[in-house]
């Protein structure tokens, strides 16, 4: 069985033919499916529309957010409900095309890929987009050394324990094909049709760059330190301290020949710097026993994310 998760925001506009071409493209699979809208929010009557469509046909299923929440909670929440051995995802503004999710589960199936992405090889969007884009593939390719074209391709389609295993918020929808990947779990790119945006207005302009790169930062922090913070803190505020050391060792030389420190300015920042390197430090000691004492046996499906093979 395949589940099709589509989280959406105000796109009452694309909603009809969305589902028209969703069902059209759904009926090469043979194995049966559902359809999971997770409406985020919307304030147009996207909702509506929705509640119509499912009156039509019981294989669609509505859940609707009280206020939006954001593309990653929408994606959790959506892969959470899902019954799918298969769980794939697209976008509702109809640039993705719903009949290459055959493709790309004929993909998964026959190459036991865990997740297959799309790439927007001939991308749709305006220029200033396209480069936002590029730029944010490239640094996430460099800084972690796991390269694809189209990292945020809302076009994807997941084994149900790699779906299962992920808890996005933020912006961390951006980077699942890093997480997956870093979870051990096979990682597949191929090319998709993308079509130009017909319906509303995008969500995201050139500014979305300025969104990404804090994004970047905090998943390189948690990626590296999530489970380590006394790394992390530890030797930033060693080298803190190491600097107020050494000029408070500078001050102790010229008071031991006879020159006055206690007003310089500089006896100040050489204070500061030791006792922020000694808090921060600290700070990173105590998350790491943060972290320790919270540890608890994890849920079946985490386990099976963690297993490839058991054999009892």
């Amino acid at each position: 069985m395949l589940s099709v998760v589509i989280p959406l925001f105000n796109e009452e506009e694309s909603l009809a033919l969305l589902y028209k071409e969703l069902v059209r493209g759904l009926g090469k699979i043979a194995k049966g499916y559902e359809i999971i809208f997770v409406d985020d929010g919307s304030t147009d009557s996207s909702l509506e529309i929705l509640k119509g469509i499912a009156k039509k046909n019981n294989k669609v299923r509505i859940f609707s957010f009280r206020k939006n929440q954001g593309k990653a909670e929408a994606l959790t929440f959506g892969f959470q409900k899902a019954f799918g051995d298969y769980i794939a995802t697209l976008d509702a503004d109809l640039q993705d095309i719903p009949s290459e999710i055959p493709k790309l589960i004929d993909n998964a199936t026959k190459g036991a890929w865990d997740l297959v992405c799309g790439w927007r090889k001939d991308r749709k969007d305006p220029l200033p987009k396209i480069i936002s884009s590029k730029l944010f593939n490239y640094l996430t390719g460099i800084i972690w050394g796991f390269s694809l074209h189209d990292y945020n391709c809302g076009l994807k389609v997941y084994t149900r324990d790699a779906a299962k295993s992920l808890y996005l918020y933020g912006g961390m929808h951006r980077f699942i094909p890093l997480l997956l990947h870093q979870q051990g779990f096979s990682v597949l790119e191929i090319p998709v049709i993308h079509k130009k945006r017909e319906f509303g207005k995008s969500k995201y302009g050139f500014s979305k760059i300025w969104k990404d790169l804090p994004d970047v930062f905090t998943m390189f922090f948690l990626s590296k330190y999530a489970r380590r913070p006394l790394h992390f803190f530890g030797t930033v505020g060693g080298f803190i301290s190491l600097l107020g050391v050494m000029i408070l060792s500078y001050l102790a030389i010229i008071h031991a020949q006879g020159e006055a420190i206690a007003t310089r300015p500089l006896f100040f920042f050489g204070m500061i710097l030791v006792f922020s390197g000694i808090q921060i430090f600290f700070t990173g000691f105590l998350a790491d026993l943060i972290i320790n004492a919270s540890q608890r046996p994890q849920g079946a499906e985490r386990e099976k994310a963690i297993l490839k093979f058991e054999n009892s």
